[in-house]
């Protein structure tokens, strides 16, 4: 997976993919890898948090960067194909500060999805070592469950923050903010399997499995409106099952 005999660097993103790669790659390569983590609202505070906390419990060669998206308008506008514009930036972002080979977390169940920030990579020469070793998802979670990282084998997926706000809304800090605040509330107050805060057009719509969706009570529904409305600066909130990518509208993009 892995030449100990090159530099290495990590594009380390703080799910379950990436972590991963990195465990595996600083057991083979020891310093020779560098973890590089862009920090920025788009990115969860928990996901950062868990960054932070491997690079110090496994003695990770850890750079926290700004990969300078947010002072990009081609990403702040917020198109279909914004995946490309955060990815470029990023990968030239690492390119920039070392030589090193830059790897990423994606497998092989990512292939199959519409992903333009994979472009980018492709442009930047960023190598994908699970892809290359044919692994899906849940071959990676075998692989952290065998070394015992059953925090990272169970992780829930959580795309960017981001992928969030209803394509051509354009992407603000603030409110980018405020949708991992109302997840992690949700998540503590209502422990589901999948939640996500959506901006909308019309409003905000928090999405959640069906079961957890199910247990919702009325008089919880009432006081969790009321507090995602103060918020978002008192949208309207809706209530939905949860529906993979549903704030991805590529048609109506230009």
């Amino acid at each position: 997976m892995f030449d100990s005999t090159r530099l290495a660097a990590v594009a380390l993103s703080g799910g379950v993919d990436s972590m991963t790669l990195a465990y595996v790659a600083h057991r083979r390569m020891g310093q020779a890898v560098t973890m590089f983590h862009a920090a920025s609202a788009a990115v969860p505070v928990s996901a950062t948090e868990r960054v932070n906390s491997y690079a110090e419990r496994h003695g990770w060669k850890l750079r926290i960067v700004d990969a300078g998206e947010f002072a990009d308008e081609r990403y702040l506008a917020n198109p279909a194909n914004r995946c490309f514009f955060c990815k470029s930036n990023l990968y030239e972002t690492l390119s920039s500060l070392t030589r090193a080979n830059l790897f990423s977390g994606t497998n092989t169940d990512d292939l199959g999805d519409w992903r333009p920030g994979l472009k980018a990579a492709e442009a930047n020469g960023v190598r994908h070592p699970f892809v290359e070793a044919g692994m899906a998802k849940a071959d990676v979670r075998a692989l952290a469950a065998s070394y015992g990282l059953t925090d990272l084998a169970e992780l829930p997926s959580a795309p960017c923050l981001s992928s969030r706000v209803e394509t051509a809304l354009r992407i603000e800090p603030h409110l980018l903010r405020a949708i991992d605040s109302v997840e992690t509330h949700l998540r503590t107050e209502l422990s589901p399997e999948t939640v996500r805060c959506r901006v909308r057009q019309a409003g905000v719509v928090v999405e959640l499995d069906s079961e957890a969706l199910a247990r919702l009570s009325n008089s919880q529904r009432i006081q969790l409106t009321d507090q995602i409305r103060s918020a978002f600066g008192e949208r309207p909130v809706h209530f939905e099952t949860y529906k993979r990518g549903s704030a991805f509208l590529r048609e109506e993009t230009p």
